[in-house]
């Protein structure tokens, strides 16, 4: 009886092969101890085999029909099974905030089965996703991570929301964490993106310097030059502080720059597709010329060209 004491023990320390050892020889002994049977469906219960869990809480109350933990047992893993198989369901049919309840009501059932609740940790990330909970989904991923260091798909998942919440870093440590667990063509292209999309996070962005979008037409980029310029134009600051003469000149300098890159057809392709065209621009680069040519050369402005204060 202590033996299966220690094998019950052992079952809810996650431990299963030992206290499933126990129960086996203590069965080669005596193949109608309830006890023994009620330890091998706690290995399987804990194991994430519900049918087969159920069906060997069911034979240890043929035996002892008073046998309450088998009871408990048995309605537990009713239950579990039956919610879990709701939520998919739910999930499946596109109900994601109704298998969300479902999928958090199930991880309160038994907070040591860490199969199933890695599982259901890892559905309900998939829910957040589909109903915007980047976050949410993250933070169940790890919680999956927690119980199960190398539950890849938790992983991927993990590093797809990284990569959505444009945090590149985290994606791209995720999955080299995934490529050293498996080393797959796919998960290879994966990280050569997230570490491509880090790059470009790293670059200036000219779009946004501008304040226009990527798709902007070649006369919204020039009114949207104008525009700027004529704000940060050190003229405009003569009287300021040092400080912020500095860094309206940065700011001048960097609407120059990107006006030279998203004017050029052949530039803005290769600004586009991720190259680093910024080290291409000579690092003398005079944004007053810049500007002169400019007001030169569009609408019949001249370098005579006054500020209205």
């Amino acid at each position: 009886r202590y033996r299966l004491l220690k094998a019950e023990c052992l079952a809810y320390l996650g431990r299963c092969d030992e206290a499933l050892d126990i129960a086996v020889s203590v069965m080669k002994l005596d193949s109608t101890s309830a006890d023994a049977i009620y330890v091998r469906g706690l290995c399987l219960f804990y194991t994430d085999n519900l049918e087969k869990g159920i069906l060997h809480f069911e034979r240890a109350l043929q035996l002892d029909p008073d046998h309450q933990k088998s009871k408990e047992m048995r309605s537990k893993c009713k239950l579990l099974k039956e919610m879990k198989e709701n939520g998919n369901m739910l999930f499946k049919s596109g109900r994601y905030r109704e298998a969300h309840v479902i999928y958090t009501d199930a991880l309160k059932i038994d907070e040591h089965n860490k199969d199933i609740n890695s599982k259901l940790l890892y559905n309900r990330a998939l829910v957040n996703t589909r109903i915007g909970s980047l976050r949410e989904a993250v933070a169940d991923c790890t919680r999956v991570l927690e119980l199960k260091a190398q539950y890849l798909k938790a992983l991927l998942l993990r590093a797809r929301c990284h990569n959505d919440l444009e945090k590149f870093e985290e994606s791209v440590a995720d999955y080299e964490t995934a490529l050293q667990l498996e080393k797959t063509p796919e998960i290879k292209r994966l990280l050569r993106d997230a570490k491509f999309a880090l790059k470009k996070s790293k670059r200036k962005d000219y779009y946004k310097i501008l304040g226009v979008s990527r798709n902007a037409t070649e006369d919204e980029v020039k009114k949207a030059y104008r525009k700027k310029a004529m704000v940060h134009h050190p003229d405009r600051h003569t009287s300021s502080s040092a400080e912020v003469r500095k860094d309206e000149e940065l700011k001048f300098k960097e609407v120059g720059e990107a006006y030279a890159i998203l004017s050029d057809a052949q530039k803005k392709s290769r600004y586009d597709n991720g190259h680093d065209i910024e080290d291409q621009m000579q690092a003398d680069f005079d944004p007053n010329q810049m500007f002169r040519s400019f007001f030169q050369f569009s609408g019949g402005r001249n370098s005579s060209f006054n500020f209205e204060y």
